[in-house]
């Protein structure tokens, strides 16, 4: 690189690599959603659009038809030379490289708009003109291709255009919507179409060929460094501009032999921007830092808390320059860090650490940031670096983040009982305390998680270490993000009911209509023995987790059970949810699973035993085979299993998982299983609560047949459900709404009873068996949450 006559050296790669280019990044999605709106909203909601549209034309229809033909005329000529014009302007400001990209943005977005069914439909652009001109116009005006090729070609070239020029050029473009409202009183939804896949294809190109921003001018660094007293001599790119900035290790004449130059670029500004707007949104207001109105103010920020932990003597180093440059682009100069990082020293550091951090909080200033790297000694004296999270007025939730952070960073260079003992040392039993309350993930910064080696482990070892040097009971971590990752979970599952419950809630009225036959006893006794499979599931659950827990909280439990069941497809969340209360209770995470699957385990058993039991009380074995698929099907799935056996076999990460994860769950549970048979009563009580799980069902589904009249015995009701209760299982709806539904009346039906009877029927059976259920569930699941029983 040359600059005022000199020759400067540059070793490493400046160019940002795609994926990091966040403004290009961030103009495609918003072209994709524009694409996805445009297509939703012609397809949706076309007949509400064209009457706004017919209203706002009569609004502004104020020109007679000569003076509207005399716009539409005028408008077309500008957009018929827009393209020619922006060609022109490339030629002018010789952009020969920019021509090819100008190009190719035009025919890919011509190409997009021609693709039909039948092939590739060619544009009918007659360049000829006819007797009208208005005529000949209209072609290109209302053709969605030529608009598509204008914003295509438009957005290629906006980043290399002037200011006013680029402004103007966009603003004739998207008045072809006011000018057909204004002409025609409707704007052609293909137009519109072709307007955002033009921005898409654009985008998209502009994204990988780039734009001026990326160009990093370093010849004006140099001048800016020149006039600080900093003579550049060569630049080394030491970390290529990311998520943070463009970092290069500057060799000069001056004050030191050499410096860091942080540069920060447009895209550095989208991410930042991005960031503090997502931190907003999820981080309470008391654990952010006020908004940063740009960039700029963001360095300078920086830049300032630099000079005042400086003043301290407590910084690792001074700084330079900060100034802003051409395309957008920032510079940060400071010196190189002085000290020997803590990494490379001994525990004896740690109390002086403490002290400083201390001192910092003393005069109201956090760090935010204490990664290794960031914190020096020297002389006896710690210095602190890095300050892009620092803050001047600190809060008490911001310096007992700072504490937790550097609880985790001691922990993992000196271990436990080092770092903790340190910390009481300077800071007293209490502080410690009440800081390790944010040993959480959210209050660990982005740099901290990559520098430090498994640093969640770290971080649950330096909680534990501090619960027992402080003497607490236990230590409950803080709420430092507006919404917990229960609450989430909780509201997607609320969703997701939703989403499961509006095909029954379409069939209310019709349901309702049937309540005027209905038998109230008997539907009161469907209730009961609803709720008896309640206990014969809590029993289960007990018998196979040993008896550790109070029969009264495994009952509550199931009612939580169903909730989340009911809510994620095939019953999956049910399973965790049973898993983490036994977890809660004591057990390990393997005998917690292991528990579960067993009970499961011993469920499908009895199940199946009590079907062919009961299709042969029926007299109906041979009715078995309308359940089973033919041979067909049998081969393929024999197929699927045999791949599926290779996968596992053959596939190193599939084998360690099954070795490392399901054999000793496996085996747990065969063991479990082994067990059962040398003890007898506890075999009965689990065999009994899965049975009266099967059985409780298929009572509640038969008494809600008798509320409607009757039609058929319990032995037939029994196979009908755990027909079912099988498909609901396999079902991938959650809680397998509408495939439980249709098989339990196609089942009902074959045995003779009356669709006016089955239907209704078997609405009962699911307000009984799942929906009042699912009502009680939600708000005992926040009870057990709130008890941090789950």
């Amino acid at each position: 690189m040359r600059v005022d006559g000199r020759d400067i050296p540059v070793t490493g790669k400046l160019l940002q690599p795609l994926i990091r280019r966040t403004s290009d990044i961030v103009r495609v999605v918003l072209a994709g959603l524009g694409v996805a709106v445009v297509i939703a909203g012609s397809l949706i909601t076309r007949p509400e659009w064209l009457a706004l549209e017919r209203s706002v034309a009569k609004i502004i229809d104020f020109l007679s038809p000569d003076q509207s033909t005399m716009v539409y005329l005028i408008y077309g000529m500008l957009i018929l030379a827009l393209p020619f014009a922006i060609f022109i302007e490339l030629v002018l400001r010789r952009q020969w490289k920019l021509l090819l990209g100008y190009g190719a943005a035009g025919l890919l977005a011509v190409l997009a708009l021609s693709i039909t069914g039948a092939g590739i439909s060619t544009p009918k652009w007659h360049l000829p003109v006819p007797d009208r001109f208005d005529t000949f116009l209209s072609q290109f005006l209302d053709d969605p291709r030529w608009i598509a090729m204008l914003a295509a070609m438009l957005t290629v070239s906006s980043p290399w255009l002037p200011t006013r020029t680029r402004r103007w050029m966009w603003f004739l473009l998207l008045m072809f919507a006011p000018i057909h409202l204004a002409v025609s009183s409707v704007v052609p939804a293909r137009a519109m179409l072709g307007l955002v896949v033009g921005w898409l294809v654009g985008a998209v190109i502009v994204w990988l060929v780039g734009t001026p921003a990326l160009e990093v001018p370093l010849d004006a660094a140099v001048r800016v460094l020149a006039g600080r007293g900093y003579t550049v001599k060569a630049f080394r790119v030491d970390r290529p501009a990311g998520r943070g900035p463009l970092l290069l290790a500057t060799e000069v004449d001056g004050p030191e032999d050499e410096i860091i130059v942080e540069m920060y670029g447009k895209n550095q500004r989208s991410f930042g921007a991005i960031r503090q707007v997502w931190r907003w949104i999820t981080f309470r207001s008391s654990e952010t830092a006020p908004l940063h109105g740009s960039m700029h103010r963001a360095v300078e920020h920086r830049a300032l808390l630099g000079i005042a932990i400086g003043d301290l003597g407590m910084a690792d180093s001074h700084q330079v320059a900060v100034a802003g440059l051409s395309r957008g682009w920032m510079l940060y100069a400071h010196t190189m860090p002085r000290g020997t990082p803590i990494a490379t020293l001994s525990a004896q550091v740690l109390p002086g650490v403490w002290r400083s951090l201390l001192r910092l909080h003393e005069n109201q200033m956090s760090l935010g940031d204490l990664q290794p790297d960031f914190v020096r000694v020297s002389q006896g004296d710690t210095l602190f670096g890095g300050f892009a999270a620092a803050e001047f007025g600190a809060a008490q939730a911001q310096r007992q983040t700072d504490i937790a952070q550097l609880l985790v960073t001691t922990t993992s260079l000196y271990g436990k009982h080092e770092a903790v003992s340190a910390a009481i040392e300077v800071l007293g039993k209490h502080e410690v305390a009440y800081a390790a309350r944010r040993l959480t993930k959210s209050a660990m910064s982005i740099g901290m998680r990559k520098s430090l080696p498994q640093w969640t482990k770290v971080m649950a070892t330096a909680r534990e270490e501090v619960r027992r040097q402080t003497g607490h009971d236990r230590i409950q971590s803080e709420q430092i993000t507006r919404f917990s990752r229960n609450q989430i979970i909780q509201l997607v599952l609320l969703v997701a009911l939703v989403y499961v419950a509006y095909p029954f809630i379409s069939q209310v009225p019709t349901f309702f209509s049937q309540l005027r036959t209905i038998n109230w006893w008997w539907a009161l006794a469907g209730l009961a023995v609803s709720g008896l499979t309640y206990l014969g599931a809590a029993a289960a659950l007990g018998a196979c987790a040993d008896g550790l827990i109070k029969m009264r909280y495994l009952v509550v439990e199931q009612l939580a059970n169903t909730f989340v069941a009911t809510t994620t497809p095939a019953g999956v969340g049910g399973l965790a949810l049973s898993v983490r209360f036994l977890q809660k209770a004591g057990m390990s995470t393997l005998r917690a699973t292991a528990a579960v699957a067993l009970q499961q385990s011993m469920q499908v058993i009895t199940h199946l035993v009590l079907l062919v039991v009961f299709s042969v009380v029926a007299g109906t074995s041979t009715n078995l085979a309308h359940i089973v698929p033919d041979a067909t099907v049998l081969y393929l799935i024999a197929g699927v299993g045999v791949g599926l056996i290779g996968a596992f076999m053959f596939v190193p990460t599939l084998r360690r998982w099954v070795n490392h994860s399901v054999r000793p769950q496996l085996k747990e549970v065969l063991g479990e299983l082994a067990d059962l048979a040398k003890d007898p009563k506890r075999f009965l009580i689990i065999v009994g609560g899965c049975g009266a799980i099967t059985l409780g069902q298929a009572l509640a589904l038969w008494t809600a047949v008798e509320a409607f009249g009757g039609g058929t015995d319990f032995v037939a009701v029994t196979i009908v459900t755990m027909i079912g209760g099988t498909l609901a299982s396999a079902a991938p709806t959650p809680g397998g709404v509408g495939a439980v539904e249709a098989a339990l009346i196609g089942g009902l039906a074959a045995f003779g009873v009356p669709a006016e009877i089955a239907v209704p029927a078997v609405l009962l059976y699911r307000v009984l068996t799942c929906w009042i259920p699912v009502g009680l569930g939600w708000p005992v699941m926040r009870w057990l949450d709130k008890k941090d029983m789950i």
